[in-house]
């Protein structure tokens, strides 16, 4: 792909995307939305380390006078206040993985490169976008920007928002803009994350009859996984394909004793009809007879494709509807009860990796539709 030429880099820095001071690294207002993504990307913006990118949206929606701006740590939620029968939330997160030689940003003619750009600053654009120039939408909207989406989940702004201040999640109905390929992903997969343990015990290896080979009894796990066969689970007329695998065995103590313990860790993704609960039991009598424990678990969300929001959403976007596969922020709304889908521009398959980058031609069809959506148009 082409890059843009430093001169073009510096008007799209100090006009279209950024204010005039770029230190400040403000946002310009009247940005479209392709400038405005080339400039969130341009803003540092790691976990952990979401300020600079938080003050710039805090910064960008605070003068909007149709919207109400709160601020918690470096989340930020705009509302309007309209006494609309429905409330919907646009939510995206503002952090990135850490960066690969892939900043500042690389424009062409039909995609947008860099850090984030895919996941999911695209969509992040999008919506600050639509929080700024539609005053009087149809329904009620809180737009969503959030922290620490990429680690552990002690650190993601939705749950500590959903846990301090739900209020400001209420609604009916929320769109995770997450990359979709613009089209509407329904609910997601649920995720359980267990380490399988085998004993043995140590021996010289020069008198390996003298122990027990933690490593070599941990074939049976292997084997049991080699032979598992995951099932495919229809919902709602999606199907979703679950898995088992190994994604990691470790074990060994020296090159030259015999291990007395080996440790795989197994991953498995689940149909959002299955509970984290009858996930781990699925685990525990596939791997029975083997020590397991779990490291993470947490329940999927249903695609909710019934639901009347979620129907006259998919019908006014006119996108194919898909299951999600993998886990998303989808699964913290359904906990609240709240129905909700991925929908945003870009391929999923390319987020965090250092070839990221969104076509424009999605970026634009998705702020399009979601106007269409939004204004009752």
């Amino acid at each position: 792909m082409s890059e843009v030429s430093g001169c073009a880099r510096r008007n799209l820095l100090g006009s279209p995307g950024y204010g005039t001071d770029v230190g400040t690294r403000r946002l310009d207002p009247a940005a479209d939305v392709v400038a405005l993504a080339a400039a969130l990307v341009d803003i540092p913006s790691e976990s952990l380390h979401e300020a600079e990118i938080a003050d710039a949206v805090e910064s960008f929606l605070s003068d909007v006078e149709h919207l109400d701006v709160r601020r918690h740590g470096n989340t930020i939620a705009a509302s309007t206040n309209l006494g609309r029968e429905q409330r919907v939330v646009l939510a995206g997160h503002l952090d990135t993985v850490p960066a690969h030689d892939n900043l500042p940003h690389r424009l062409d003619a039909t995609k947008l490169a860099g850090l984030g750009a895919c996941d999911m600053k695209g969509g992040v654009a999008i919506a600050l976008r639509l929080a700024r120039v539609i005053a009087e939408p149809a329904h009620d909207v809180t737009y969503f920007f959030y922290e620490g989406e990429e680690v552990a989940s002690k650190f993601n702004g939705l749950r500590l928002i959903g846990e301090s201040n739900p209020d400001w999640l209420a609604c009916d109905f929320a769109i995770l803009m997450e990359p979709s390929n613009a089209g509407v992903e329904a609910g997601c997969q649920g995720t359980l994350r267990v380490e399988v343990r085998t004993k043995g015990a140590r021996a010289h290896s020069a008198r390996s009859w003298k122990g027990s080979n933690a490593i070599h009894h941990a074939t049976e796990i292997l084997s049991r996984l080699q032979a598992y066969e995951p099932k495919t689970v229809t919902v709602d007329g999606l199907d979703y394909r679950e898995g088992m695998n190994a994604v990691a065995i470790s074990g060994g103590i020296a090159g030259n004793v015999i291990p007395d313990e080996c440790v795989v860790t197994v991953n498995h993704r689940f149909a959002p009809s299955t509970s984290a609960d009858e996930a781990l039991t699925h685990v525990q009598e596939l791997f029975d007879g083997f020590d397991v424990t779990v490291i993470d678990s947490v329940a999927g969300a249903l695609p909710s494709l019934d639901n009347e929001a979620v129907k006259s959403f998919v019908q006014s976007v006119g996108a194919s509807v898909q299951p999600k596969f993998g886990w998303t922020d989808v699964a913290r709304f359904a906990a609240l009860g709240i129905p909700a889908v991925n929908y945003g521009p870009g391929d999923p398959a390319l987020a965090h990796s250092k070839d990221e980058f969104v076509p424009l031609v999605e970026l634009l069809d998705c702020e399009r539709h979601l106007t269409r959506w939004l204004t009752g148009i």
